[in-house]
């Protein structure tokens, strides 16, 4: 059974992505205690699917990794994983917290040596590549997965897979009778730091994601470019496996759209420009048929982006089309082609391209109509800031539409919030 100990000056932190991270280490680095929950078997959430950050198109790994290492050095975090909060009881200074624990059916002893996925033969799509690809039934969800254990998966539970994955494991790692628990504690505080998750495109209609193997989704090309990917670092078209060259970039994909998102999403933009340097990082410099086009309403790109789009504008590779993308057609080749009116000039295009990437937008991860607490929600589903909420505070993603500069910062200032609430508490005690 999972003991977590806890009290009312305990501050409890919901997801672990760079937001959670850097609530929870911020907070325990003044001194309180945290139980960090996280849904996933592993931290790191989006930051982890990533391929490069924008502007410096540095690697997140990085980051990720110092994080998680000031995470290690302290002493009074609590981590839970795959785990979901199922419901809160209480007010601000006293909650009481309900969490629900998925068995991951391997313990403590996992080496990650990766004996028992090499005997399992079920597949299932990978979820960290976004179904690009398949992983097996026993795996390590990606490479830097902490914690560094390997997970079964419940849908071959019963099955001689499952045994197979067993008697591999040299370490009694493996362990076919967990089962989920649930767990109640006390908190003083909590803050709400689960995300974001990216629009459906599939209902957009007129750009076909659901329809053509050559559109994908900007998320999707991020694990493309990835050599740790679905295609091993390289940009190949799902439809046919060939090399992608010729490459469309489509703004606000679901964003800005009272039909689908309403809210900008904020990272789009400097995603497709991000996205646009890596046809030269693939192809290089010299390669004429390697070419980018970015459809756009608009381009929000402020404070210090700014540098990085004038940037992107001198490439000669990357061309910009001011228009909405009315629709997405194939040829008989089954190539992508992109239709619409350029609103500078007014003239209609029919243009070809190899693959369409959609920016698509970004929305919170917990659906308002299923949120387990009672908070102050808006329109578009993101946690207000207002005093009805008590000592539940956003945090990232889960506040508004935030890149991963601004959600740190947003995460820093829950994290204070929630200090302040159980210096309260523990005066009030005093």
């Amino acid at each position: 059974m999972t003991e977590v100990v806890a009290t009312n000056q305990t501050i409890l932190v919901v997801g672990a992505g760079i937001s959670g991270i850097t609530a929870a280490v911020e907070a325990a680095e003044t001194g309180k205690n945290v139980v960090l929950v996280e849904k996933r078997p592993y931290m790191g959430g989006r930051i982890s699917q990533l391929y490069k950050y924008f502007p410096k198109l540095c690697f997140p790994s990085c980051g990720l990794e110092i994080n998680q290492r000031r995470l290690s050095a302290q002493g009074g975090i609590t981590v839970l994983t795959m785990a979901e909060v199922t419901g809160v009881t209480g007010s601000e200074g006293d909650y009481t917290a309900s969490v629900k624990i998925s068995p991951r059916f391997v313990n403590e002893n996992c080496t990650a040596c990766g004996a028992c996925g090499d005997v399992v033969e079920a597949e299932f799509d990978n979820e960290h590549n976004y179904g690009l690809d398949k992983r097996k039934g026993a795996y390590l969800p990606y490479n830097m997965a902490k914690p560094q254990r390997y997970v079964i998966d419940p849908r071959i539970i019963g099955t001689d897979d499952a045994e197979k994955a067993k008697a591999a494991c040299k370490y009694d790692a493996v362990d076919l009778d967990m089962q989920e628990e649930i767990v109640e504690f006390k908190a003083g505080a909590i803050i709400w730091a689960t995300g974001w998750t990216p629009y459906d495109a599939a209902k957009i209609q007129p750009y076909g994601y659901d329809r053509y193997d050559n559109v994908i989704t900007s998320v999707e090309f991020e694990r493309m470019m990835d050599k740790f990917g679905p295609t091993g670092g390289k940009i190949l078209r799902p439809g046919d496996g060939k090399e992608a060259k010729d490459i469309a970039f489509i703004q606000c994909a679901g964003s800005r759209d009272r039909n689908h998102l309403k809210h900008c999403s904020r990272i789009c933009c400097m995603a497709s420009l991000k996205q646009s340097t890596y046809i030269t990082e693939q192809y290089g410099v010299d390669d004429a048929d390697a070419k980018g086009t970015i459809y756009y309403i608009d381009i929000r790109s402020i404070d210090r982006f700014e540098d990085f789009y004038r940037k992107v504008q001198e490439d000669p590779k990357i061309t910009f089309v001011k228009s909405k993308v009315a629709n997405i057609i194939f040829d008989k080749e089954n190539n992508p082609v992109v239709k619409g009116v350029d609103t500078e000039g007014y003239h209609r295009y029919e243009t070809k391209h190899d693959l369409v990437v959609l920016a698509v937008g970004m929305e919170p991860s917990v659906n308002k109509d299923t949120f387990p607490v009672e908070v102050v929600i808006n329109e578009h589903g993101f946690i207000e800031a207002d005093e009805a909420n008590g000592g539940i505070f956003a945090a990232g993603c889960a506040s508004d539409a935030l890149d991963v500069n601004r959600a740190v910062q947003s995460a820093t200032a829950a994290a204070l919030r929630a200090v302040q609430v159980v210096n309260r508490v523990a005066g009030a005690e005093g």
